[in-house]
């Protein structure tokens, strides 16, 4: 289905307003830590959707003592014989914490399912206790929400050209990504029928329409920061103290220590 045409977003404009809504996301970091609240935020969607992206510009300016981005790698030995949800709940955040699901316990109902890294029924168990599992989070206070950054197939394959070509983004690229081209439509299927199981309304999923990226990274932190019933907290009082005069300290001669080479002043 063809999408709505979006009106142009000026560089200017995007980046005055990416601004302001960073500067929104502190104060919401500020009271995340005064009320101890846990905020949990899940960035799932397509390869090349600009999960990354949006992710990098939410955590660009918070303090990264409370506000961490969880990405897993492929489990482990160990690990696949855990409950699922297990190697997840430990990334979960502790009272004044943000963390930043970039991919999460959603794998399951996406590339491990159309992939065949689970079985059939371990995919249907993950749809039976995943509700269960955000219903359990959400009682006990955590504030969870869940983006699916919604990109078209041609915007994908475009993305996924640029990212072979650039040197400096090629490790995005994985033999699994272009494997993706190849399960489109499987992958439309696990995603309806994921939200179908687990869009509820204790932690339901919000659309993000991705492919502008400038766009869907301004909607989804102006939503995120929406949902959120946050208050500036007032700073600290602090003064800046004069230097004390000196006691006598000399610094060690220069040629006493290793220096970094001016590789500057050969520009």
């Amino acid at each position: 289905m063809a999408r709505k045409a979006e009106k142009k977003l000026s560089r200017t404009l995007y980046e005055d307003e990416l601004l302001r809504l960073q500067t929104e996301l502190v104060k919401l970091q500020e009271w995340v830590r005064a009320t101890g609240t846990r905020l949990v935020v899940v960035f799932e969607g397509r390869d090349a959707a600009g999960k990354g992206g949006a992710i990098k510009r939410v955590a660009e300016h918070l303090n990264p003592r409370g506000a961490r981005i969880a990405a897993l790698q492929k489990p482990t030995e160990r690990e696949r014989t855990q409950w699922y949800f297990q190697r997840y709940v430990e990334h979960l955040p502790a009272a004044g914490e943000i963390v930043l699901f970039d991919r999460s316990w959603y794998n399951r109902a996406g590339v491990e399912h159309v992939m065949g890294f689970c079985t059939k029924e371990e995919h249907q168990l993950f749809l039976r206790q995943c509700p269960i599992f955000e219903r359990m989070l959400v009682e006990d206070g955590v504030l969870l929400r869940k983006y699916w950054f919604s990109v078209s197939d041609t915007e994908q394959q475009e993305r996924f050209r640029r990212r072979l070509e650039d040197p400096l983004r090629r490790w995005k690229l994985s033999p699994m990504d272009l494997e993706s081209i190849t399960h489109w439509e499987a992958y439309s299927r696990a995603k309806d029928e994921m939200l179908v199981h687990t869009d509820i309304s204790e932690a339901p999923w919000y659309v993000v329409e991705s492919d502008v990226k400038r766009r869907a990274r301004l909607n989804m932190i102006a939503h995120l920061l929406s949902s959120v019933p946050y208050r500036e907290v007032p700073p600290p009082v602090l003064e800046l103290p004069e230097r004390p005069p000196s006691t006598g300290y000399e610094r060690p001669p220069r040629d006493l220590q290793t220096y970094v080479p001016d590789h500057a002043a050969s520009l």
